[in-house]
C-alpha cells in the first residue's frame, strides 16, 4: 500500500494524476521521509523526488541541509506517528530512536497549500538528544507507547481554530498571566516533557504568571482535526527550539508532548 501511494505521488508531480491535498498523498510523502530517515540517505531516495529543487531545510530553528542535518543519519526508529493537515498541505511526524538517541519532530510543507502533489519546499525539524531538556528517549517512549492518538468520532472533534487557540493559550502562559484560564484543561490529561511525565492533570506545574521575556515566538502549526491534534514549533522563550503537540477530545486537553532543545 505504501509503495502504491508513493507511486501515485510521483505521478502527480509529473502531471499524470489528479492533484489535491488528500490525506493519502500527505501520508505517502511522510512515509517517504521516514524511509529516507531510516536509511540516512536523501539523495536518490523516493523522498528526494518529492522535494522542490529549492527546498529549505531547518533544524532546531536554523538553516541546515540534507548532508549535515539529522537527515544524513541512519536511524533505527522505535516509534513514529504522523498527523496530516489537509488545509495547509503539511504533516507533522514524531520520531523516537532509543539507539540514537533522539526524539525528533518533523514538519513537511508542500509548495501549494491546496495541492499535496506539489513539491515539498520546507523540511523543518526539532531534534533533541542527550543533554537536552529532561532528555531520555527510552523513558519518553515508555510513556507515550500506551497513549491513544487514534481517529476521533465526529462528535469528539474540534474545529481547527479551536485546536490552534488551545495551543496558543498554552504557549502564552509563559508571557501572559491570564492565559492559564484560556487553556481548555481536561481530566485525565498526561503531559510528557522529555523524561518528565505529569498526570492526571496537565495543569499541574503550569506557569501562573507571565513575563515579556517568556514569550514563545516563531510559531509554525500543523493541525489535524481528525485526531484532535495541533503541533506547534516555536522558539521557546524566544530562544530555545521547541515542539509542543496537543490532543483535544471533545474540546478538552488530554495529551501534551514537548520536545525542547
Amino acid at each position: 500500500m505504501v509503495h502504491l501511494r508513493l507511486l501515485g505521488l510521483v505521478l502527480a508531480l509529473t502531471g499524470h494524476a489528479v492533484a489535491d491535498c488528500s490525506r493519502d498523498t500527505l501520508e505517502a510523502a511522510a512515509e517517504s521521509y521516514i524511509a529516507a530517515q531510516t536509511a540516512g540517505v536523501v539523495a536518490g531516495s523516493a523522498f528526494a523526488k518529492l522535494l522542490d529543487p529549492a527546498v529549505v531545510y531547518r533544524q532546531n530553528n536554523k538553516p541546515s541541509d540534507a548532508t549535515t542535518g539529522i537527515w544524513s543519519k541512519a536511524l533505527k526508529l522505535d516509534h513514529n506517528r504522523t498527523i496530516l493537515d489537509t488545509t495547509q498541505c503539511a504533516s507533522y511526524t514524531e520520531l523516537i530512536s532509543t539507539a540514537g538517541p533522539y526524539v525528533i519532530g518533523v514538519q513537511l510543507r508542500h509548495a501549494s497549500a491546496t495541492d499535496a502533489a506539489s513539491p515539498i519546499n520546507l523540511v523543518d525539524s526539532i531534534v533533541a538528544t542527550t543533554g537536552d531538556w529532561a532528555f531520555n528517549a527510552a523513558k519518553t517512549l515508555s510513556y507515550i507507547a500506551t497513549e491513544d492518538w487514534g481517529t476521533l468520532p465526529e462528535a469528539d472533534r474540534s474545529p481547527r481554530a479551536t485546536l490552534q487557540a488551545a495551543a496558543d493559550a498554552y504557549l502564552d502562559m509563559w508571557s501572559n498571566s491570564t492565559a492559564i484560564n484560556a487553556v481548555p484543561w481536561g481530566t485525565p490529561c498526561a503531559r510528557t516533557e522529555g523524561s518528565a511525565h505529569v498526570t492526571p492533570s496537565c495543569k499541574s506545574g503550569a506557569p501562573s504568571g507571565g513575563t515579556a521575556a517568556g514569550k514563545n515566538t516563531d510559531r509554525r502549526y500543523v493541525i489535524d482535526e481528525t485526531v484532535g491534534s495541533c503541533n506547534a514549533f516555536c522558539a521557546f522563550g524566544g530562544q530555545m527550539p521547541d515542539s509542543h503537540e496537543f490532543r483535544l477530545i471533545d474540546g478538552k486537553l488530554r495529551l501534551v508532548h514537548t520536545i525542547t532543545v
